[in-house]
């Protein structure tokens, strides 16, 4: 059986100020009200020690027993009980140890022990139950939401982590196979894939399991993969990198535009001779565009979304700016086109 508690959520240095705070404000209204600070000073230390015994048996066990079990009548009936025998020893304390008066304010002839005395204490106590209950279920709340909220930050976390180890052996892989190219060609150029191929490993070490990294070093890390497959296919590829607006001190997530770059390279020069790629990133304010364009075969139909470095890059788009990103890819007369917009912020 699933046993239900009321977490400590409120430290104890709170209850301690609270309990003060409302037992200095109690003897002041009733002192002022009878004009007799002594008297209120009296009663309120005799009446506190119930209320507080009575707060924390029903928020601690009354309600985790009952309440969350369901069980409303066991509680209602428990509770009544509770009260009234909190009536009986506060009244009979502060006849005991205060004064015989125990019902000064009364007017009329209204006698202490009768109906209306005791209606008006029963409901002067579900007054301070029920203002300490809504403060502790309201903290409750608070407590609850952060925990989810801290939860979910963690499943995100690890989500990202793992979508980001499935991309990074998809660049490792597509980048050793170029290596492996050359170097059956014996071509002096593996040289300068291996120096790049270092740069972009360093990069992904340090830099990729950050949440946030420096504008400039994405595009220094997508220069290097530029760089890498010019080598491979050489003048078949035409490559144009542009900058709009500052870029300076502008972070964006890791690895999240590569994937279409490098999509463009896998598809667009399918069953053809040579490929345009266009580059651009455009920053303002509040947004960074980034856009890629490149020829293709026109009757090759391209990949478009497929593969699981464009699937990986969606799904990370949507934890990492959750209905604030922009994405749209467009297809017509031999241009394959992606623009992706994300806040800066």
């Amino acid at each position: 059986m699933k046993e239900y508690t009321v977490h400590r959520t409120i430290p104890t240095r709170y209850h301690l100020y609270f309990w003060v705070s409302y037992f200095v404000f109690n003897v002041l209204r009733w002192g002022s009200y009878f004009d007799d600070y002594w008297y209120s000073l009296k009663s309120n230390l005799v009446e506190f020690p119930l209320h507080i015994l009575l707060v924390y048996f029903n928020i601690y066990f009354l309600i985790p027993r009952f309440i969350f079990k369901k069980k409303y009548v066991e509680y209602v009936v428990i509770f009544i009980l509770c009260l009234g025998a909190h009536y009986v020893i506060r009244s009979g304390l502060n006849f005991w140890l205060v004064t015989e008066d125990v019902w000064p304010e009364a007017q009329g002839g209204q006698e202490a022990f009768g109906f209306n005395h005791i209606t008006a204490v029963v409901v002067g106590e579900l007054y301070v139950v029920g203002l300490t209950s809504a403060i502790k279920f309201f903290a409750d709340y608070i407590y609850e939401r952060n925990q989810n909220q801290q939860l979910r930050e963690l499943q995100y976390q690890t989500e990202l982590k793992y979508l980001k180890s499935q991309i990074q052996p998809h660049f490792y892989f597509n980048t050793l196979n170029n290596l492996y190219a050359l170097t059956l060609k014996k071509s002096t150029l593996a040289s300068d894939v291996v120096l790049k191929l270092s740069e972009i490993m360093q990069y992904i070490i340090y830099d990729a399991n950050k949440k946030k990294v420096d504008l400039i070093h994405e595009i220094n890390y997508i220069d290097n993969y530029v760089e890498l497959e010019k080598i491979r296919f050489g003048e078949l590829v035409q490559i144009n990198i542009g900058i709009s607006g500052s870029i300076e001190g502008i972070k964006v997530a890791p690895l999240i535009f590569l994937p279409f770059i490098e999509n463009a390279f896998k598809h667009g020069l399918k069953n053809t001779n040579d490929m345009v790629l266009d580059i651009e990133f455009e920053s303002n304010s509040h947004h960074l565009l980034f856009r890629c364009k490149n020829t293709y075969n026109g009757n090759v139909k391209p990949m478009g979304k497929s593969g699981i470095g464009i699937k990986n890059v969606e799904r990370r788009l949507e934890i990492l700016y959750p209905n604030r990103y922009k994405l749209d890819i467009f297809d017509s007369n031999g241009n394959f086109e992606v623009l992706l917009e994300v806040p800066l912020t």
